[in-house]
């Protein structure tokens, strides 16, 4: 086990964490992005299977979120506004009319303190933002503590801790594009991937949740026994289309499942297995993502990754049958997501 610092661009400092099988992975205090996942294939070829810019400076810019920490909210809110006890709170405007991802100077925009560690078992770096009262329009002032921790198990995990002084909205995510096949060129259409939901949150035309929940059965929304994720890119299904023909929706977990994902690319036999504490995910196929930009290991392609973004939704806020995002004054935000890795027998 080993963890490398290097100085980058602007000053950030760039974190190479490695365990023993070889599996490594890059983080940046900025923004707390993972800029790198390198495991191996069934020939024991490393290959990065994530997207990350080949200029780190391109971060500055980061519109698609590449491998970023997301806050103080992940998803869209509606009108970019937010109401709690009484008290409406005007959210900066970053997606037409309505706020997304914490903002234009959310969570991915900043520099974070960064703390490296090793142990016998692991090696990780701790991030931590204090994120004063009124940021991003958001009321409390949050102390928030990031642990990303690499184990010889080709585990991935990331541990999400946080207090307010105020009531407030919060809900983190990593928003990592996985390729399975390392190859940034080739369209993650022939993942294979296990979701154990039976509804989705319903979008509209501006992507925004309505609230109802839709039973995912004889639907290209059906991952509870797995299916490529080509069968709702290429679907005529309403909600496939309203994606941009693919995913962008809230996938609530089953209480028996909770936070079991499986992510299979068959030609290289890399296989990824998610489990989180989080009550859901979105799954977001890239059908947005913006095309041509300089990636490590080629230009980007439209569905050229696929993001799980473990969380529970902003729609909580409009409507009161999904699990909450509010944070009550002085009570631990306390919210794991575990990445493992391995190769098909």
């Amino acid at each position: 086990m080993k963890i490398t610092t290097q100085k980058v661009v602007n000053g950030w400092q760039l974190y190479t964490l490695t365990n023993e099988h070889k599996m490594s992975v890059s983080i940046l205090d900025y923004g707390g992005i993972i800029t790198e996942i390198n495991v191996p294939d069934r020939h024991n070829n490393l290959k990065n299977v994530v997207l990350g810019f080949k200029n780190y400076a391109d971060y500055e810019h980061n519109l698609n979120f590449l491998g970023a920490l997301v806050g103080r909210v992940a998803g869209r809110i509606q009108d970019a506004r937010l109401t709690i006890q009484g008290l409406t709170y005007e959210l900066d405007v970053n997606e037409g009319t309505h706020h997304i991802h914490g903002g234009s100077n959310g969570f991915h925009q900043l520099i974070w303190a960064s703390t490296p560690f090793q142990t016998e078992e692991a090696v990780g770096v701790i991030l931590r933002h204090t994120s004063p009262d009124g940021e991003g329009g958001y009321p409390g002032t949050v102390d928030v503590t990031v642990t990303y921790t690499l184990t010889n198990n080709n585990e991935l995990q990331i541990d999400y801790d946080a207090t307010s002084d105020k009531k407030t909205a919060l809900t983190l995510t990593n928003h990592s594009y996985f390729n399975l096949s390392g190859n940034p060129a080739t369209a993650i259409d022939q993942h294979h991937v296990t979701v154990n939901s039976d509804a989705i949150i319903e979008l509209d035309k501006d992507l925004i949740a309505t609230g109802k929940m839709l039973d995912v059965t004889n639907t290209p929304f059906d991952f509870r026994k797995g299916r490529l994720l080509a069968d709702g890119i290429q679907s005529t299904f309403p909600q496939n289309i309203i994606a941009s023909h693919g995913y962008d929706h809230y996938f609530l977990f089953n209480d028996e499942h909770r936070g079991s994902i499986q992510v299979r690319d068959d030609i290289s036999g890399r296989v990824l297995s998610i489990n989180t504490t989080h009550p859901g995910v979105v799954m977001y196929t890239a059908n947005c993502l913006d095309e041509g930009l300089e990636l490590t290991g080629g230009p980007s392609i439209k569905y050229g990754g696929v993001c799980f973004e473990t969380q529970a939704s902003p729609a909580s806020l409009q409507y009161e049958n999904l699990p909450t995002i509010l944070l009550d004054a002085h009570v631990p935000y306390e919210k794991q997501t575990v990445f493992t890795f391995f190769v098909a027998e």
